[in-house]
């Protein structure tokens, strides 16, 4: 079988890379256009940590050239921008999985916590791209949107004890980040002089993020207690969680019975940490369990499972491979 020509529209920034860097060595996919806003230069110039491996041209985006070359594409964009590019891609037939947040929420609540959205026709057919919850829906999917970081890691942890939380109590989120969350723009917060051996919290329970927890796991906006931290790390994200349940069970079975079909979710007997999962797309789960209150903390590497290479498991499925094809597995730490 032939390999797949697909395309990346946004090569510039942190999750723009991730993606090159699985694509090339990806035995399905042919990494066939790569574009950001201005063009006129190679992925290598972009990113020098490509010299001598990948040297591709960045061209300038058009959503019809990419369209004559790709069968799928994926973009690495802002919010707004991004919906500018699906209309186009998706009349001309080619998929598209899209990392931005222009397509994760519902319309009125996207439009609350973000801006307008002039694609509402298409908001109607997406399907979100956790493939632990919509795996099926994601076989037959045009549009895919990719979860965000911080509700990848808290929705993982959650879903298996939704059924034993005690109704309308509160849903405790608290997640640290590394500063290659924020991307690559320059700002204040993400200086380096602000961010070392610093620790705070930002947006506390008014995130982006908390709006996408509560749709997904199908509660409302005031149930989830959303709290993240940005930490003096480059890369990594580590949710702790805390649930207020009923019934007698255990909660570590709990876990293991959920997701023991799981490819990319490791169920740990000790508490997780980011290094273990730098550089894939696990998400590892721990759990403890006192009383009527659930401890979960699940960790993910913010810019793979958390973004690019989460996206590219989306896509195996979308184009009928094996969901693990091309995806990193091994962990940077020594």
């Amino acid at each position: 079988m032939s390999a797949i020509n697909v395309g990346i529209i946004g090569a510039t920034g942190y999750t723009g890379l991730e993606l090159v860097k699985i694509l090339i060595k990806h035995p399905g996919f042919n990494l066939n256009y790569v574009a950001n806003s201005e063009g006129n230069t190679t992925i290598n110039q972009l990113h020098p940590s490509l010299n001598g491996v990948c040297e591709l041209e960045v061209k300038k985006a058009d959503a019809d050239e990419c369209a004559s070359s790709c069968e799928l594409v994926f973009l690495a964009l802002p919010h707004q921008t991004a919906m500018v590019f699906v209309k186009p891609l998706l009349a001309c037939g080619i998929k598209v999985v899209d990392l931005s947040a222009d397509y994760r929420l519902k319309q009125d609540v996207y439009e609350e916590f973000y801006t307008s959205h002039s694609d509402p026709e298409n908001l109607k057919h997406v399907v979100y791209g956790l493939p632990e919850l919509y795996r099926e829906e994601l076989k037959k999917a045009s549009l895919v949107a990719n979860p965000g970081c911080f509700p990848t890691s808290a929705i993982l942890g959650i879903l298996p004890f939704m059924q034993f939380r005690i109704a309308n109590t509160p849903i405790i989120v608290d997640s640290k980040t590394g500063v290659s969350g924020a991307g690559k723009k320059l700002s204040e917060v993400t200086h380096f002089v602000n961010v070392n051996d610093n620790l705070f919290a930002y947006n506390p329970l008014m995130h982006r993020h908390a709006p996408e927890i509560a749709e997904k796991l199908g509660v409302s906006f005031d149930e989830v207690n959303f709290v993240p931290h940005l930490v003096p790390l480059t890369r990594g994200m580590i949710s702790s969680i805390y649930l207020q349940v009923s019934g007698e069970f255990n909660a570590e079975e709990v876990l293991k019975e959920y997701y023991k079909e799981e490819p990319f979710v490791r169920i740990c007997k000790n508490p997780v940490d980011m290094k273990n999962v730098a550089g894939t797309n696990f998400c590892d789960i721990f759990v403890k369990q006192k009383g009527n209150i659930v401890f979960i903390s699940s960790a993910i590497d913010n810019l793979m499972r958390g973004a690019s290479s989460q996206a590219v498991v989306n896509a195996n499925i979308m184009m009928g491979l094996n969901e693990s094809m091309g995806i990193p597995n091994i962990a940077y730490v020594p």
